[in-house]
């Protein structure tokens, strides 16, 4: 008997429900575009009321306007006039007014963390939230929140519930270096839990630890040079960054503190940060999607996790843009493959160009040497997901194969136990297909490996399979290997597609699926986790917007 739960996947403000129903996006009127949006702010009209004057809001003042004409709201301390943006919120005005007149921050969070509101709504800044009277000194500390994280003491016995031990760290020097000591207490610390910048004299690195961050971040004593190197002694969970000295001087301090310093945080709460990389190269894949190599500065130690997804960041008429894109890999076969460079500076992106967008075109515009600024990662897809897997099926629709691109590059390398890999490519014509050279020979050098396309709108002189994702089309498909083998399907393209890919497993084999509520960030990968008993849907991807 089937038990799929009909509404907790997808959840009510995932963003899988944009397009799909619960909340849909709304029809706007001629002329309020995003890009008219932008115009109206560089017009001088005064958007906030306020004729140019910043004020601080109590929170009586800010209840007071919650109407459709009158509407402020808050968003991490700041208080805005989205009166004049309710016809231009892609959304509509009802989910604009779930916020009117309160503190809209957990619910911006829940269905649009990535857009960069404070650049597009800053004409619409009306002033800071007032500062609350101080509380009394022999008020206990652990009691209070700031700026809605968790106080520290919290976290800790959260982590303490978990398993986890909160970190530390410690620094020393030599004549010519400083080495930062980060003790996480974590045995499932790699590389890809670090994430170092150092820009201007600003030194940043935060290390994830499960959903938190712990975060260091100081304004340095003195001047070091760009590199560094990060190593990391997994079994104790323990991080060493080295800096090189520009002077071999003593240091006293390590340096000033800057916001979240020596602080363990909820990653929800961490904000998106985001260094300048530099373009190196583009190339067309398809007739509408190009490889787009990035390189990060010498100063920044980033790694993109299998399955996760970062955010890139331009600036469009005088507006900062941001959009989620998925990392691959350079190639699917090796002796494509150029030289990696030093601590893994590349960054590559396989991006559909949509004439009619905002973003794309002018990232397609940019100038080799020209700069894209690029978010740390975010994603739950977990690698721990592969362990002892026998048998992986992906399906992909148009540019969700990208996750998939790392996926096969990592399941085939380092899977030891696995016996099968099968794709299935959903694309509209031949030449939408990408990279299918490349996954026709990574078929041919590797017999684990077998793809198969699928067009919806063929020409007649297409031998293949044809039609929309179906039952009848995946019942041969999703076969395994063996009765008992541990399965792992992934999933990403558009919300059509995943939803309807989610429960096709269901109807082949007959066995129970739980819906696991997905997050709401686009562009992050479905795996759907299958065993000989039942089935569990994990972490789903969002809907494909045009960019």
């Amino acid at each position: 008997m089937l038990n799929v739960p009909s509404q907790s996947f997808p959840a009510p403000s995932s963003q899988q429900r944009v397009a799909s129903g619960g909340r849909s996006k709304v029809p706007l009127k001629q002329g309020r575009s995003l890009m008219d949006w932008i115009r109206l702010t560089k017009s001088g009209k005064d958007l906030t009321g306020l004729k140019g004057r910043l004020i601080e809001v109590t929170e009586e003042e800010l209840k007071k306007h919650n109407t459709k004409d009158d509407c402020w709201i808050c968003i991490r301390g700041f208080v805005y006039n989205v009166t004049p943006y309710m016809e231009y919120h892609p959304g509509g005005e009802d989910e604009l007014m779930r916020a009117a007149g309160s503190d809209g921050t957990d619910l911006f969070d829940q269905v649009h963390r990535w857009v960069n509101y404070e650049s597009m709504l800053k004409e619409c800044l009306v002033g800071r939230m007032a500062v609350k009277p101080a509380l009394p000194k022999d008020y206990h500390e652990e009691k209070k929140v700031l700026n809605g994280m968790l106080p520290k003491s919290q976290v800790a016995d959260t982590l303490a519930k978990e398993g986890c031990s909160s970190p530390s760290y410690d620094w020393f020097q030599t004549d010519s270096s400083v080495t930062i000591v980060i003790y996480t207490k974590q045995k499932d610390i790699n590389l890809d839990s670090v994430i170092v910048d150092h820009q201007d004299d600003s030194f940043r690195a935060e290390i994830l630890i499960k959903d938190y961050s712990y975060i260091i971040h100081v304004e340095l004593s003195h001047e070091i040079e760009e590199d560094f190197s990060v190593r990391v002694v997994e079994n104790v969970g323990k991080i060493e960054i080295v800096l090189k000295k520009k002077e071999n001087a003593s240091w006293k301090r390590l340096g000033h503190p800057l916001e979240n310093h020596n602080s363990l945080i909820p990653r929800k709460d961490t904000g998106l940060y985001y260094r300048k990389c530099r373009l190196i190269s583009k190339e067309g894949v398809t007739h509408d999607t190009k490889l787009f190599c990035l390189m990060l500065p010498p100063s920044t130690h980033l790694q993109v996790p299998v399955g996760q997804h970062v955010y890139l960041k331009l600036t469009i008429t005088g507006t900062e843009i941001v959009k989620p894109y998925t990392p691959v890999s350079d190639s699917l076969l090796s002796e494509f493959k150029e030289p990696v460079l030093l601590n893994n500076k590349y960054i590559y992106f396989l991006i559909k160009i949509y004439p009619a967008g905002l973003f794309t075109p002018e990232l397609d515009q940019l100038q080799i040497g020209d700069f894209v600024s690029v978010s740390n990662p975010e994603g739950s897809f977990k690698i721990s997901q592969f362990q002892e897997l026998e048998d992986l099926f992906l399906l992909a629709a148009g540019t969700g194969f990208t996750p998939m691109v790392k996926i096969l590059n990592y399941a085939l390398t380092n899977i030891p136990s696995l016996r099968k890999v099968k794709l299935m490519f959903f694309n509209k014509t031949e030449d939408d297909i990408i990279w299918r050279s490349q996954l026709e020979k990574l078929a041919f050098k590797d017999k684990r490996f077998d793809v198969e396309f699928v067009l919806s709108a063929p020409t007649s002189e297409w031998n293949g399979k044809w039609g929309h994702i179906s039952p009848a089309l995946l019942s041969e498909f999703l076969k395994r290997s063996s009765d008992k083998s541990k399965v792992l399907i992934c999933i990403c393209g558009p919300t059509p597609f995943t939803e309807q890919g989610i429960r096709i497993p269901q109807l082949i084999n007959e066995e129970r699926v739980t819906g696991v509520s997905p997050t709401s960030v686009p562009h992050e990968l479905m795996g759907v986790y299958v065993d000989p008993q039942w089935l569990l849907a994990s972490k789903k991807r969002g809907n494909q917007v045009a960019a």
